[in-house]
C-alpha cells in the first residue's frame, strides 16, 4: 500500500512511525477517479484522513487502556466528505455555496478571484469597486455586470489592493511561479505544514469521562469541520459565534454535526466574563478568525495559556499568521487557489482558470487541524509528558504541500479498485433543523463511531455553559 504521504504526515504530527502500518486503506473510483484533478487531491484526502483517523484510535486507545487499533479510509466516504456542502440537502433544497459575486472577474491584465459570500464582503467589495449596492431585494445580475465592466478596465493586482484596503477580499490569480517568487509565497513554503509547540510543563486538566471540552471560534468549512470530527469522537464542542456576525444557515447545518451552538459578545463585559469561566474549564481551544482579530480579547496562545494552564490551542489562518506581509489578511480557500497558482494548473483549455474538484485546502488542513488536537491530547494525558500545547496551519501551507511536496504516483494497492457512488456515503438525519441529507464522517476506525452523537440545531440556540 502506498503510505508515504500520510506516513510524512504522521510524522509532522510527532506520532510513532511504527502505527502508520494500523492504516487500512479502500480504494474506489470506478467508472471514474474520485477527486479527479491534475493535481494529487485524491492522495491529499487520503492522507489528511488517514492521520486524523490513526490520531483517533491512538487518542480512545490511550482513553481505554488497550491497543491501537486499525483505522479505515476509504476513497468513497473521503471523497463524499470533502464535497458535503454540495451533497447537503436541508428538506430536499440544496445548500447555497458560492454568492453570484464569489467568482472568477476578467481584468485588463488576467483575471481576479472575490469572495463575497458574507453580507459585509460583499458590501466592501461594491464599495471598493464604486458599485451601487442594489440591496437584499435588487438586481443582483446587474450588479454582477456592473462590476465586471469595472473589472474589466482594471489590472488586477490594483484590485486586489483596493479591496483589501477597503476590508473586502479579492486576489490576483497568479501562475504558481509568480507566487513562489512573491513574498507570501516564499515566506509560507519556509513554514512547516504542522507547526507545533509546547508552551511549558503545566500537567493538563482533568478530563471528564464523556471527552474534553472544546471551545469552537472557527467560521466556514476548514476550522468547522475539525471541531465537527472532534465532536464525532466524544468531544463536548461548544461552538461561539458573535451576535452581529452569525454563520450561514446552510454552512452550520453542514459543518455543525455533534456541536452546541451559542452567541457570545467578547466585546462586553458580561460577554468577556462569561467567556472565561467557559475556558476555566475548558481543555481545547480551536479559533479560525484573521490572524490578530482575537488578540484584543486576550485570546493569544500564550494568553489563553497563562489563564488556562495545560490547554490545547489550535490555530488555523489562509495565508501563514506570523510571516510575510499576508500573514494577517482573511482568506478563504478558494482565495488561497486563485493566488497559489493551484487556478492555473487546474485551469481550462480556453486558459480561464479552474478549480481543484472540492474546497480541498479547506478540508484536507480541517482534518489535519482536528488531527494535532487528537496528538496533543495523547501527548498530554501518556506517561504525565502533560505541556500546554500549541498547533498552527494554515491553507496557504496545504496549498504548497499539494502543489509541491505530494505525490501523485501511481497506488500499489493489492485488489481490485471498487465502484463510487457518493449515495452510498450519504444518509439522513431528521433534527431541529428539519431532515438533513448529507456526509458520513470519513474519519473510521475498528470500534470507533459512526455517526454524530447529535444533529444541528440552530444557530446560537444553546445556554453558554458546559453540562
Amino acid at each position: 500500500m502506498e503510505q508515504r504521504s500520510w506516513a510524512r504526515l504522521w510524522a509532522a504530527l510527532g506520532g510513532d512511525p511504527a502505527l502508520v502500518e494500523h492504516v487500512r486503506l479502500v480504494p474506489r473510483g470506478l467508472p471514474a477517479p474520485v477527486l479527479p484533478a491534475r493535481l494529487p487531491v485524491r492522495e491529499l484526502g487520503r492522507a489528511t484522513v488517514a492521520v486524523c483517523a490513526l490520531a483517533a484510535a491512538e487518542w480512545a486507545a490511550r482513553r481505554a487502556g488497550a491497543p491501537v487499533p486499525a483505522a479505515r479510509v476509504d476513497d468513497g466516504a473521503v471523497a463524499t466528505a470533502f464535497t458535503s456542502e454540495r451533497h447537503l440537502r436541508v428538506d430536499g433544497r440544496p445548500a447555497a455555496t458560492f454568492a453570484p459575486l464569489s467568482r472568477f472577474w476578467r481584468t485588463a491584465d488576467g483575471w481576479v478571484r472575490t469572495h463575497a459570500n458574507y453580507p459585509h464582503h460583499r458590501a466592501r467589495l461594491l464599495t471598493a469597486l464604486g458599485v451601487p449596492d442594489p440591496g437584499d431585494d435588487g438586481d443582483e445580475g446587474a450588479a454582477a455586470d456592473a462590476v465586471a465592466a469595472e473589472l474589466a478596465d482594471r489590472r488586477a493586482e490594483d484590485v486586489e489592493e483596493a479591496v483589501y484596503a477597503a476590508g473586502g477580499l479579492a486576489v490576483a490569480v497568479r501562475t504558481p511561479e509568480r507566487w513562489a517568487a512573491h513574498p507570501q509565497g516564499t515566506a509560507v513554503a519556509g513554514l512547516p505544514l504542522v507547526g507545533r509547540e509546547r508552551l511549558d510543563d503545566a500537567p493538563p486538566p482533568p478530563l471528564p469521562p464523556s471527552g474534553p471540552r472544546v471551545l469552537d471560534l472557527t467560521r466556514v468549512i476548514a476550522g468547522p469541520v475539525a471541531t465537527r470530527t472532534l465532536a464525532l469522537l466524544g468531544a463536548d464542542v461548544l461552538r461561539i459565534d458573535p451576535p452581529d456576525m452569525p454563520e450561514s444557515a446552510d454552512a452550520h447545518a453542514d459543518t455543525g454535526f455533534g456541536k452546541r451552538s451559542t452567541l457570545l459578545d467578547l466585546a462586553s463585559r458580561s460577554g468577556r466574563a462569561t467567556f472565561e469561566e467557559l475556558l476555566a474549564e475548558a481543555h481545547v481551544v480551536v479559533t479560525g478568525y484573521r490572524p490578530g482579530a482575537l488578540d484584543r480579547f486576550g485570546l493569544s496562545a500564550r494568553e489563553l495559556a497563562e489563564r488556562r494552564p495545560g490547554l490545547v490551542v489550535a490555530e488555523l489562518n489562509a495565508w501563514g499568521g506570523a510571516v510575510g506581509p499576508w500573514g494577517g489578511r482573511r482568506g478563504f480557500d478558494s482565495l488561497v487557489q486563485a493566488a497559489s497558482g493551484i487556478a492555473v494548473a487546474e485551469g481550462k483549455e480556453d486558459g480561464r482558470p479552474g478549480a481543484l474538484p472540492a474546497q480541498a485546502l479547506d478540508h484536507g488542513t480541517g482534518y489535519l487541524l482536528a488531527a494535532a488536537v487528537l496528538r496533543s491530547l495523547t501527548e498530554q494525558h501518556g506517561d504525565g509528558d502533560g505541556g500546554t500545547r500549541h498547533a498552527r496551519l494554515s491553507l496557504a501551507r496545504t496549498a504548497h504541500w499539494l502543489q509541491h511536496e505530494l505525490s501523485g504516483a501511481p497506488e500499489t494497492v493489492a485488489g481490485a479498485r471498487e465502484p463510487y457512488d457518493p449515495a452510498d456515503w450519504l444518509t439522513e438525519t431528521v433534527g431541529p433543523l428539519g431532515r438533513l441529507r448529507h456526509a458520513v464522517p470519513p474519519v473510521a476506525y475498528e470500534g470507533g463511531p459512526d455517526g454524530w452523537a447529535r444533529p444541528p440545531g440552530p444557530v446560537g440556540a444553546d445556554r453558554p455553559e458546559w453540562p
